[in-house]
């Protein structure tokens, strides 16, 4: 068997050692091409890192193993490994022939912007996201994060950048438009709004339950809107967050569809996986069963 190991930053090739008791493996460092013939792939880091990897990941098409090993494991957490001893017991199974594999599906984000000729502009490419993109002040609140020490992201950096950008932040318009049977667009939604996530997992922002109904394998993205809350309201909220009980509260909105076109005022920041990928307007949306993934 061919396995090929991926190292996220503060990653090493000491933290393969413990999956290399298996034989016979061969083993090789980086992310293979998709003509090489590889068996799995092991992701050692965080959201971050499996986002930067996720379309090389895609066309490759191999099972792929999460090593919680990042800042911000949010994707791991949501597909069962809380911990680098999972992943390992996991990796085990895989090379008895447990068969311990499932396909799930991923965001796609593409922007709407054209290029000065008129022509499509290259950017148009979908880009893949494993977690929850986010438009408003999530994205705010990751670029902020984003700033922080490696250290403290991980030991609650989103919520002192939450403090630190609601203080300031203003609701601005956004137009979502949702994709009808028929194929047309309709606007869903057209008001002022604090933020607009879309979901690929339940899970986000180092455990915040942001959509508790999100499942990876219904080919269906969750978004929660937040409109009317007033600075008061939106800190008391806040903590409700982590339990999923932030949907119950009057301004905050939830639904599922497989695809959303978001217009805004000016535009904003679009982050997935905490990272940067473009600004609005886009369409943000679902590849089913994009991804094979080793299950706990």
């Amino acid at each position: 068997m061919r396995a090929v190991a991926i190292l996220g930053p503060g990653c090493s090739a000491k933290d393969i050692k413990p999956f290399q008791t298996e034989n016979p493996v061969d083993w090789r460092i980086g992310v293979p091409p998709p003509a090489d013939e590889v068996d799995a792939v092991l992701l050692f880091g965080g959201d971050g890192t499996i986002h930067r990897h996720l379309h090389p990941l895609v066309q490759l098409g191999v099972p792929v193993l999460v090593v919680p090993a990042g800042s911000g494991n949010d994707f791991a957490r949501g597909l069962g490994f809380r911990t680098v001893r999972d992943s390992l017991v996991a990796w085990r199974r895989f090379c008895a022939g447990d068969g311990n594999l499932r396909t799930i599906d991923l965001g796609t984000i593409s922007p709407l912007n054209k290029a000065a000729d008129g022509a499509s502009d290259p950017s148009r490419v979908p880009k893949h996201f494993c977690t929850v993109a986010g438009v408003g002040l999530d994205g705010e609140v990751a670029r902020r994060a984003n700033t922080l020490p490696r250290w403290l992201r991980g030991h609650g950096g989103y919520v002192l950048s939450f403090a630190l950008a609601a203080v300031r932040y203003a609701p601005l318009r956004m137009k979502i438009f949702t994709l009808c049977d028929s194929g047309a667009w309709t606007v869903h939604r057209d008001q002022p709004a604090l933020l607009a996530a879309f979901a690929n997992t339940a899970i986000y922002g180092g455990g915040m339950k942001i959509a508790p109904p999100a499942k990876v394998d219904d080919g269906l993205l969750d978004v929660c809107v937040v409109t009317g809350l007033n600075m008061f309201k939106l800190f008391c909220m806040f903590p409700t967050v982590y339990f999923g009980r932030h949907l119950q509260v009057r301004g905050v909105s939830h639904f599922q569809t497989s695809s959303a076109r978001i217009e805004t005022a000016i535009p904003l920041d679009v982050y997935a996986d905490g990272e940067f990928v473009c600004q609005t307007p886009v369409e943000i949306g679902v590849q089913p069963a994009a991804l094979k993934v080793l299950s706990p």
